[in-house]
């Protein structure tokens, strides 16, 4: 009796430590599923921030991308304006100088100094180089352009164009058919007395205008004198100019030709 009692004893305890083991292992399992839960969502936020992050980072890398883009041609631009600026100071300087050694003949009424078309250019009356009608040279157009070119071949690595101008009043003869041989034949025998006086040869050009370059209209008389003029003009060095190593680039021929 003893021993069954023994053993009834013995079955309830280990029901009951039984049920204690299963209630702990579910609050355990619950547990375990509450901590999994968690870490799932802590685990989708962080992958949600990422894919923020990451999108962050490519705007911020395309946003770099077009700063230094843009700052390239900000450079770019600045480094062009520095080299205009600098070609505007060289002609400016270059233009005083010429004025400076042609002082003496602009002083006394013989000859200008101008910019036009931003072309450095000295010109001359016609009136006081040849005789109505000729392309001679009078012995004082002589002396004037043998102190020209004294001067112009102290100006080194330039090239001059010698430009012939007239007035609207038709020339006909049998040496001047029309002003454009007039003009032409007035430039040429003043590039020939420029190289007689030590201008060098390869350095001076020349080019008739006739009467379609008027500086004023051909109204009046005083008008038609200031048309009839004969201008050397400084030949721009397009070697200095701001894109001249790019317009090279389409000036070389083509590799695979």
């Amino acid at each position: 009796m003893k021993s069954f009692v023994s053993l009834f004893v013995a079955a309830i305890a280990l029901g009951q430590i039984s049920c204690v083991s299963k209630s702990k292992h579910v609050d355990e399992v619950n547990r375990y599923e509450e901590q999994l839960k968690t870490k799932n969502e802590l685990l989708t936020k962080s992958n949600t921030q990422i894919q923020e992050l990451e999108q962050k980072l490519v705007s911020i890398t395309k946003d770099r991308g077009q700063l230094k883009t843009n700052l390239d041609e900000l450079n770019k631009a600045m480094a062009e304006m520095k080299e205009r600026r600098a070609q505007e100071q060289k002609l400016i300087q270059e233009f005083k100088d010429l004025t400076l050694k042609f002082k003496s003949l602009t002083d006394s009424g013989t000859l200008s100094v101008r910019i036009e078309d931003g072309k450095m250019m000295v010109s001359l009356g016609s009136d006081i180089l040849f005789a109505s009608g000729s392309a001679t040279l009078s012995a004082e157009g002589k002396k004037t352009i043998a102190e020209i070119s004294k001067r112009l071949a102290e100006i080194p690595k330039k090239q001059y164009q010698v430009e012939g101008h007239t007035d609207n009043i038709p020339i006909k003869t049998a040496v001047f058919p029309s002003n454009w041989e007039l003009a032409s034949a007035r430039a040429l025998s003043v590039v020939r007395n420029l190289i007689e006086s030590g201008l060098e040869p390869n350095r001076v050009s020349a080019a008739s205008f006739a009467e379609t370059h008027s500086v004023t209209p051909n109204d009046t008389p005083e008008s038609r004198a200031k048309n009839r003029r004969i201008e050397i003009v400084v030949v721009p060095n397009l070697e200095s100019l701001p894109g001249y190593e790019e317009l090279q680039k389409y000036t070389q021929p083509s590799a695979k030709q």
